[in-house]
């Protein structure tokens, strides 16, 4: 399936812009605003029914996180809300107050009035929370909040370069790395270093691609794979021949973004480019559209039990990714999978009665469940495409 842009750039572009602006402005942040916010204990809660009902207190950390450093964001590159600042703020004196270890590591969930109730082997908690105190000390003035950022960064690749700290995933001896804390690093320091310009951070990031591009990038599939062996071996089981098609879209752009800063390395686009067109092939599809959840990178029946669904967030990552490629490369292909991918998930996802989107679709677009939140889907991945998306509009439609 493929489709002819049939309207000038310059308006279709134009037309997007105004479309994620009122978007943002109108539903999605308000829904939060209304029905997430807890006025009592500060923080978010992310586990909304269909129509923003509360269906559990619990609170995602990963949330926390990320709800602070949206709508910090918002006020950013959106305007400057009050209410929003105010929004971040609360919710990172709650991440301040009780999601943090006495070890410094983490939670991952907590109850309303910040209980702990799970830590897990994962440091995501921390880049969330990082990325929140950059976002807010720039919006805020408040340098208090970069260096925040800074010392969560540090205990960050402490606890993955400390032996034994974290819980491992498997047995001692299995060997093996996956790609996701690898890529959520590059977004991490690029987030931070708008805050704070210290070198580290581009180092970290030079470190990020380095591996994903030795290691993870497999020509021979031309798929970047999820999880690889210890130098980068191709390991042939159902779990490591994995393609994560939206995971590697996000990763996509946040690499064609690193290459922007630096003036459009053109090693880096290309590196990009490739990732994006790999994992657009592996993950759009033909029969129903959109990006499809997995793929097994020699085309045998994927192990995951949600492997043909559609869910929100691939479909949100390659609407930036297309607009980022567009923006470097002027391809024309990549503004007809912007129009191809946009026309999709605006088909399907957003709630015609209810303001918000669903989730969770069946393969054919059909909705698998309604309910807005739990503790993984909530104010992040559409708010950020939509204020991502809006900027990137502008910033193409300055330069034509």
């Amino acid at each position: 399936m493929s489709i002819r842009m049939n309207i000038d750039p310059k308006t279709y572009l134009r037309q997007w812009a105004d479309r994620y602006k009122q978007e943002v402005t109108e539903n999605i942040m308000p829904f939060w605003m209304k029905h997430g916010v807890d006025h009592v204990n500060g923080g978010v809660y992310t586990c909304l029914n269909r129509d923003g009902s509360l269906m559990d207190t619990t609170k995602s950390v990963w949330f926390q996180g990320r709800f602070a450093y949206i709508c910090a964001y918002a006020y950013n590159h959106i305007e400057r809300n009050r209410e929003w600042l105010e929004a971040s703020k609360s919710t990172i004196g709650f991440i301040e107050a009780h999601c943090f270890d006495t070890d410094r590591h983490m939670f991952f969930s907590v109850t309303a009035d910040g209980t702990p109730l799970r830590k897990r082997r994962y440091v995501f908690s921390e880049t969330f929370a990082a990325i929140a105190m950059a976002e807010y000390s720039i919006a805020s003035g408040d340098s208090h909040y970069a260096k925040r950022a800074l010392e969560v960064f540090d205990d960050t690749l402490r606890f993955l370069s400390t032996p034994g700290f974290l819980q491992p995933k498997y047995e001692s001896n299995v060997q093996l790395q996956g790609h996701s804390i690898v890529m959520i690093l590059i977004n991490v320091c690029s987030c931070l270093r708008n805050a704070v310009n210290e070198e580290r951070l581009t180092k970290q990031i030079d470190e990020s691609i380095d591996k994903l591009q030795r290691y993870f990038m497999h020509p021979e599939f031309k798929a970047l794979l999820e999880c690889v062996g210890p130098a980068g071996e191709f390991i042939d089981t159902n779990m490591t021949r994995t393609i994560n098609p939206g995971h590697c879209i996000e990763t996509s752009w946040f690499i064609m973004e690193e290459a922007r800063h630096r003036q459009w390395d053109k090693k880096l686009l290309d590196m990009a480019l490739t990732i994006f067109d790999w994992s657009w092939d592996w993950g759009w599809d033909e029969n129903y559209g959109g990006i499809i959840n997995f793929r097994d990178c020699k085309g045998l029946p994927s192990q995951d039990y949600a492997q043909d669904m559609k869910f929100w967030w691939p479909q949100c990552e390659t609407i930036i990714a297309s607009l980022y490629a567009y923006m470097a490369t002027g391809n024309m292909k990549y503004l007809e999978r912007h129009q191809q991918i946009s026309e999709w998930t605006y088909a399907h996802f957003p709630d015609p009665d209810y303001p918000e989107w669903y989730g969770y679709l069946h393969r054919d677009g059909t909705v698998a469940q309604p309910a807005k939140g739990n503790l993984y889907k909530g104010p992040f991945h559409i708010p950020r495409m939509m204020i991502k998306s809006f900027t990137l509009c502008n910033d193409i439609l300055n330069r034509m």
